[in-house]
């Protein structure tokens, strides 16, 4: 049973799963109606996922605005329409220019605020329509650059065409985009080879569950619940 001020639960969600896949689980086993996730996680993405029930989704628009972090893999040499590979590529590019010291030098760069264009696979609404919806049937959307802030980019590994990151952005940056960006920056193409959340404001990856964990303590004695808020 849901208490009065409803629950907060930390999510590790895993590859192929939606944020929306998520939000249903979870309203299922509960038998909860109000039930919503803060922030969309890419299908391909794994990581942190906030889901509140009950009066618990008031809190939701401050969990969105908190900034985030994430590690992954960029990918250079190619482009893809949804800037990770979810499709098939559609642009390939030279990488022999591409150095460590260009790297690291690149990223440097992307530090501060700056402007950022939403990607078509994307669940940002433009006339009420998802864009992802509109890219899927091949249709391009007009979409307007957003002020966002990289706070903290950091290169982890750089093994070519393959590069690691740790990055820390305001609400509203998309990483895939920043995977275009960088690829551009650099001459070449690049797109997202995979992601992971790791923290949403204060609240961090080592504290949430898989679904068939959450699944398993939720069903367990109230007091063995350990990662409700």
């Amino acid at each position: 049973m849901i208490p009065e001020e409803g629950l907060v639960f930390l999510i590790d969600k895993d590859p192929e799963w939606t944020s929306f896949d998520v939000v249903n689980k979870i309203r299922y086993t509960l038998r909860e109606k109000k039930v919503g996730h803060a922030g969309t996680l890419d299908p391909l993405a794994t990581g942190l996922v906030i889901v509140c029930a009950g009066k618990a989704t008031k809190r939701i628009d401050s969990f969105m605005a908190a900034e985030k972090e994430y590690t992954g893999t960029f990918l250079f040499g190619q482009t893809r329409p949804s800037h990770d590979l979810e499709t098939e590529p559609d642009a390939f590019f030279d990488t022999a220019h591409i150095t460590e010291q260009l790297v690291m030098e690149t990223a440097k760069t992307f530090i501060g605020v700056q402007m950022q264009l939403p990607p078509m696979y994307s669940a940002l609404k433009v006339n009420g329509k998802k864009l992802y919806e509109l890219a899927r049937k091949g249709k391009e959307a007009v979409r307007e650059p957003r002020s966002v802030e990289i706070k903290e980019f950091e290169i982890t590994r750089i093994a070519l065409p393959e590069v690691d990151f740790r990055v820390v952005v305001s609400k509203g940056t998309y990483i895939r985009s920043l995977a275009y960006d960088f690829g551009k920056a650099l001459h070449s193409g690049a797109c997202l080879s995979s992601l992971r959340r790791t923290r949403i404001g204060e609240w961090g990856i080592r504290d949430a569950l898989r679904i068939p964990d959450w699944v398993k303590l939720w069903s367990a004695k109230p007091e063995e619940r350990e990662n409700v808020q």
